[in-house]
């Protein structure tokens, strides 16, 4: 993997003040954590990440593409899993949402069927292929949204606050899910603890980076700020 951001700044449309401004960063470690306050950029900077936005001025490139012109390669690369599940679930039963992005890979319907299995087997969602999708529980819609990502195979998996709608069991089911998971993982999160074993934390404040370093010094600036 190699993210690169060069000259990065964003604002939205009809405001000219950015939500990211000037950021320059290469991204290579397997396990990324991003922390900041609500408003600090760090969603932005997420949705860059697989051209969700793109950015007002510079650069974004995933592998040497540009998510300003590569769009939907960049995106069969990089998966993205929403803090709320229900935004990324489009079908109606569990099978059918996990099938969906097979759709157009030109595969036999034996090797989705076989693809579909095989993932929810892997995330305890065996069993509900026919249950409507919108029907499961909170944590079981969050493993069917990371589901219906993962069976695309894609090499690097960006999740914006997975965790924050959901109890600690559920939690638990889901940071078991990233620790398993051979993609390399960019996590956009308020629960600081989550990223003790990461290699590597991104720390926003007022739409700048203002920290990149190892969790426990990330984390203590963050923190710091916050005071």
């Amino acid at each position: 993997m190699l993210i690169r951001f060069t000259g990065v700044s964003h604002h939205y449309a009809g405001s000219t003040t950015p939500v990211v401004r000037d950021l320059d960063l290469s991204l290579t470690e397997d396990r990324i954590g991003v922390i900041g306050a609500n408003g600090s950029g760090k969603s932005t900077f997420a949705r860059m990440l697989n051209g969700l936005i793109v950015p007002s001025q510079g650069t974004v490139t995933i592998n040497g593409l540009e998510t300003a012109g590569d769009g939907r390669e960049v995106r069969r690369q990089v998966g993205f899993c929403f803090t709320d599940p229900d935004s990324q679930i489009v079908m109606p039963t569990v099978a059918e949402d996990v099938a969906f992005g097979l759709r157009r890979r030109g595969l036999s319907k034996a090797e989705i069927a076989s693809r579909v299995t095989a993932i929810l087997t892997a995330h305890g969602l065996q069993g509900y292929e026919e249950h409507p999708a919108h029907l499961l529980s909170a944590g079981q819609k969050q493993m069917l949204a990371l589901s219906s990502i993962l069976v695309t195979d894609p090499e690097i998996l960006v999740m914006d606050e997975p965790t924050t709608l959901l109890d600690l069991r559920n939690t638990r089911r889901v940071v078991a899910a990233i620790n398993a998971m051979r993609q390399n993982v960019i996590l956009v999160t308020h629960h600081l603890d989550l990223l003790a074993d990461f290699e590597r934390v991104l720390v926003f404040d007022e739409s700048r980076l203002v920290f990149d370093g190892l969790p426990d010094k990330a984390i203590e600036h963050y923190l710091g700020l916050m005071e």
